[in-house]
């Protein structure tokens, strides 16, 4: 049982993929609100490398207070290293409560947390309140979703819970808001990791079938590349578009077959296609005669796609696209 030091309700920020994942953003909008019940501060907890940029994104979201562990070893996540940090943060400080995104890092980070510290935890909830006690009851689905069961910590802490992304509505972006930044310097006689991470490398999925989307980032050879194909999926996840492709830059190997938009694949009609770099062979534009608004990106302003389009624009194909990125963030920011 933890010593009870305060009422600070705690949010793990998990910003990874966080342009597309918001649910640490709405964890922090809930949290505001159960404080407003406990009397306590809301929390975010950072750990990684120069992670500043997230650490006043939390502050601009509702977080009054940040605990940041800042250090090049934690660029990458390591399970062992995380789990020991978060336990060691909670032991000093004691929060009443700890919210985590159900999310496929939450399943394995929050029950390692929790058993570490010796309270419970209650997987993927779907609502959050305090009741008359000031306890926080934690609403999840049972028996197969038939059942929805009220669940209450009263004698362990930190309360613990994961939530479902989606469930709660993230606050707006307040840029005149204020918080406290607390540097936790990373301990040196953490545990060794039982296993290390060589490499790795982050592989776009695709949340729908690219012939039902409405919005679709088209590429083609005029990308350059296959590292700078890949920011058209960073384009289309702010976007919450599908990722299409020319057949050269398929053969070539930048992206999967699913993707190839042509006779020879999949035929779209999205609301909106954006078509960077590619020339417009008539393989291609005939499978996307059914678009109802394309903006197509090219240095030559003679090629059949620029004709074709709602707007076209003669310019790097990659230059145009850093600078919607960059954009689109600074919007999503507000």
């Amino acid at each position: 049982m933890m010593n009870k030091a305060g009422k600070d309700i705690w949010v793990f920020g998990d910003y990874r993929n966080y342009f597309r994942n918001r649910v640490t953003l709405q964890l922090l909008a809930k949290a505001s609100e159960l404080a407003l019940r406990t009397k306590g501060r809301v929390c975010a907890i950072v750990f990684g490398s120069d992670v500043d940029e997230y650490v006043n994104e939390y502050i601009a979201h509702g977080a009054q207070k940040v605990y940041v562990i800042d250090h090049a070893s934690l660029k990458s996540y390591r399970i062992d290293t995380y789990v020991e940090l978060m336990k060691r943060l909670a032991s000093e400080h004691g929060p009443e409560t700890i919210l985590i995104g159900a999310t496929c890092f939450g399943r394995e980070f929050a029950p390692r947390v929790a058993k570490r510290l010796n309270t419970g935890l209650t997987a993927d909830c779907i609502d959050l309140e305090i009741n008359n006690d000031g306890l926080l009851v934690q609403t999840a689905p049972s028996f197969g979703g038939n059942l929805l069961a009220k669940i209450i910590t009263p004698e362990h802490r930190p309360q613990m819970a994961t939530v479902r992304p989606g469930v709660f509505k993230e606050l707006p972006h307040d840029y005149e808001v204020t918080g406290e930044i607390v540097n936790v310097p990373l301990p040196k006689n953490l545990p060794k990791d039982r296993v290390r991470l060589i490499s790795s490398k982050h592989e776009p999925r695709r949340t729908q079938k690219i012939e039902n989307a409405r919005i679709v980032v088209c590429g083609g050879r005029g990308m350059g590349s296959k590292k700078k194909f890949k920011k058209l999926f960073e384009l289309a996840g702010i976007l919450d578009g599908e990722v299409g492709a020319t057949r050269p830059v398929v053969y070539s190997k930048w992206t999967t077959h699913d993707s190839l938009v042509g006779q020879a694949g999949r035929q779209i009609k999205p609301q909106v296609l954006f078509s960077f770099g590619i020339s417009g062979a008539i393989q291609h534009t005939a499978a996307i005669e059914d678009a109802k608004f394309i903006i197509a990106v090219n240095k030559n302003p003679e090629a059949s796609m620029m004709k074709i389009a709602d707007v076209a624009v003669v310019a790097d194909a990659n230059q145009v696209c850093a600078a919607l990125i960059k954009e689109l963030k600074k919007r999503i920011r507000r």
